[in-house]
């Protein structure tokens, strides 16, 4: 099988019907791009579930709410691992079927966590549940890559990367509501919901590997196709483009704390137990908060917008303005971790009575409104690099390389985000002399925004790598095109 001089397979090109790929108009592109972000937000919402919950669970299976943290941290790595092998192999063959069998089998280990009677049987069900997870985030960003125009891609990452930050705040009010008096009962929910959804795929637009490139448009206006795959002889040429390492460098460090922000539904529960409620209360109370406060992650469309006009005007825009809101938002977080407020709720208040005394709360108490900007203000600079980092993997890497670049930032996101969410349920022990308690959760997860100094340090040096890896990429798809037009039958 012949290569390009970059190492890449180049197979025998398809005939340009792409065997009824191309069927369906502007309505079936925006069913599939529906899909595919019900999808990202869905495998968040499982992920999500698991943290409100530690203590029931926990309770539930006969171990402590920290051994039900370290099956969180375990499933994160998992995923993380699983992801790099089903990246590859989505660089190289039809993504659809790959989506569709993460999603199954994510959905078949979501529906065993919630009926297993052991914490063995749990720890399993929740590793199988991370290997489906891998494909859909990984084989996901290659196929959403393809969708975008380089001068938008801010923007549009920054929606998927939301779907993913709402799904996963939808996973902590899901858990924390609908499990506060039967812990089970949301994993069986989410299963529903997946099984429907992997159902939609089915009918989704089948997006063509590269179709959004500028350089690559004539190929595909005059019916062909982009026939380059990744192979593993790629690896090497992947790591020669520095900007792919500071990016996987970055994930290593901003992961650890991310990781450990899982517990801040604790951090709020902690402080609604000392005030007197019930656990059952206080688990609602803790989701319902953690939720509120984590809503400054929609602003991550500001900073994909904000990416996309500063790499417009620089390519160094981009890692610039991801490294800048990385930096800004540590000191919102830290005062976030200590304001004192009082909750608003009644004892014997009901799910649909917290969620409405909560947000009365926001508008009647200084307090608790001036805690809630300081959370959008943290969550909002921090999110920012999010969909600017998203972006900048496609930029400065070629389309087959593109979900394997994506898992591998993602084993090193995984890796960080295992240790933070484990690494921290420890340190909330030892701060609190063998007991988490309020002031411990607030000390321990300021002392892990360090770790956001190093992930700033890495975006800044990936603005400097950046304008030489997005000229070479540019220059090999225009090289690629060429010789696909001097090869095309006259």
């Amino acid at each position: 099988m012949p290569r390009d001089a970059e190492g890449s397979h180049q197979p025998r090109p398809r005939s340009p019907s792409g065997g009824g790929r191309l069927r369906g108009g502007q309505a079936h592109r925006t069913f599939s791009v529906a899909v595919f972000t019900l999808l990202a937000s869905l495998d968040n919402v499982a992920i999500g579930l698991v943290p409100p919950l530690y203590r029931e669970i926990g309770a539930g299976l006969a171990v402590p709410a920290s051994t039900v943290g370290w099956v969180t941290a375990t499933a994160f790595l998992v995923s993380a691992f699983a992801s790099v092998g089903w990246a590859y192999v989505g660089d190289r063959a039809d993504r659809k079927p790959l989506l569709v069998a993460g999603t199954l089998i994510w959905a078949v280990g979501t529906a065993s966590t919630g009926a297993a009677p052991t914490w063995g049987v749990f720890l399993a069900a929740q590793v199988v549940a991370a290997v489906g997870l891998g494909a859909v985030g990984a084989v996901g960003f290659s196929v959403v890559s393809d969708l975008i125009a380089p001068r938008r891609r801010g923007l549009v990452m920054s929606l998927w990367g939301l779907s993913q930050g709402v799904g996963t705040l939808a996973g902590t009010l899901v858990g924390g509501l609908a499990g506060a008096d039967n812990w089970r009962r949301p994993f069986w929910i989410v299963t529903a919901l997946g099984l429907a959804a992997s159902a939609a795929y089915l009918l989704t637009y089948d997006i063509r590997r590269g179709q959004s490139e500028p350089e690559l448009a004539k190929v595909f206006a005059e019916g062909g196709e982009y026939t380059h795959r990744i192979s593993l002889a790629d690896l090497r040429p992947i790591l020669a483009r520095r900007t792919n390492v500071w990016l996987i460098a970055q994930g290593l460090t901003a992961q650890v704390t991310f990781g450990s922000l899982v517990w801040l539904p604790q951090l709020f529960r902690a402080r609604a137990e000392a005030q007197g409620y019930v656990a059952e209360t206080a688990t609602a109370i803790g989701s319902v908060y953690a939720t509120l406060f984590q809503l400054g992650g929609v602003l991550s469309i500001v900073g994909g917008l904000i990416g996309d006009r500063m790499q417009r005007r620089t390519p160094r825009g981009r890692a610039l303005v991801a490294a800048i809101g990385v930096l800004a938002g540590i000191p919102f977080y830290v005062v976030l971790f200590f304001v004192p407020f009082r909750f608003p709720v009644p004892r014997d208040a009901g799910n649909g009575e917290i969620i409405r005394t909560v947000l009365q709360g926001v508008v009647t108490e200084p307090v608790l409104a001036l805690s809630l900007l300081t959370a959008l203000l943290a969550l909002g600079l921090t999110a920012a690099n999010a969909p600017n980092w998203f972006a900048l993997i496609a930029d400065v890497n070629p389309p087959e390389h593109r979900g394997s670049v994506y898992s591998l930032v993602n084993l090193v996101n995984g890796v960080g985000r295992s240790a933070g969410n484990g690494v921290v349920g420890m340190v909330f022990r030892a701060l609190g002399g063998g007991q988490a308690t309020p002031a411990s959760y607030a000390v321990g997860l300021a002392a892990f925004q360090v770790f956001f100094l190093p992930t700033a340090l890495a975006f800044y040096l990936a603005s400097r790598s950046a304008p030489r890896d997005i000229r070479a990429v540019v220059t090999l798809l225009r090289a690629r095109a060429d010789r696909a037009a001097a090869d095309r039958p006259q």
